[in-house]
């Protein structure tokens, strides 16, 4: 099962941290990442993290501005997003599988998403 938790209401240039706390599983086997998907569009793919910490990979939109991490003796994955703009509204979906998580279907559990709102 996995939790997502850290959404609210910012302002453009805001900071969010979002926590995914996993249970119920071997968390350190699986890859990690995060999802969002804004109203009236399809869920996209915002960053990925392998096992071993090393090798994030991030989504176009969120490099030089998100951060993902992981740690593994708490079953916990992060996102840090900072200068937030409009355009990250939307809610955000952690998610676990045996690959990259670049692109859905590579998705194997999904947690329920934290609303994140972005005001200008």
């Amino acid at each position: 099962q996995l939790q997502a938790s850290g959404g609210g209401l910012v302002q453009a240039g805001d900071s969010l941290r979002l926590s995914c706390a996993a249970s119920g599983r071997t968390f350190s086997s699986y890859y990690m990442g995060w999802f969002r998907q804004a109203p009236g569009k399809e869920r996209e793919f915002v960053a990925t993290i392998s096992l071993s910490y090393d090798s994030p990979y991030y989504a176009d939109s969120a490099k030089g501005r998100f951060t993902i991490a992981r740690d593994n003796a708490k079953s916990t994955v992060y996102l840090q997003m900072n200068s937030l703009k409009p355009e990250d509204t939307g809610v955000y979906y952690c998610a676990a599988g045996f690959n990259a998580l670049t692109t859905i279907d590579r998705v194997d559990y999904w947690g329920k998403g934290t609303l994140v709102t972005v005001s200008s």
